[in-house]
């Protein structure tokens, strides 16, 4: 059975948190938890709370048991780009464009 939590529109890019859950992929949840609370970037607290998310959907929901997880898939999207403008030198504009970025965790029961 697998569970998921999606989290879209977060201010990030997707490079940068694809680096951090490569880190985790295909670890038990509490192993990944660990790594990811010993990292001190801004993708390892944003990828906390969607783990948080998709293991607390697998208890509540679907009566399965922490110890049990392991994160089956995770990947990140690109989302929307917010585009501002930014002023250049000599009277030009110029672009400053903030990327965003959907994130999916799902994770599933071991088989035992």
């Amino acid at each position: 059975m697998e569970v998921r939590a999606i989290a879209k529109g977060v201010r990030i890019s997707a490079d940068k948190a694809r680096l951090t859950m490569n880190l985790i992929r295909g670890k038990s949840v509490i192993e990944a938890r660990n790594i990811l609370k010993n990292l001190h970037n801004k993708a390892s607290r944003i990828i906390i709370k969607v783990l948080d998310s998709a293991v607390a959907n697998a208890e509540n929901n679907n009566g399965l048991k922490r110890e049990n997880l392991y994160i089956h898939k995770c990947h990140i999207d690109e989302g929307s780009v917010i585009k501002r403008v930014i002023i250049d030198s000599r009277g030009h504009t110029g672009r400053n464009d903030h990327k965003t970025s959907h994130i999916t965790i799902v994770v599933a029961e071991k088989q035992v």
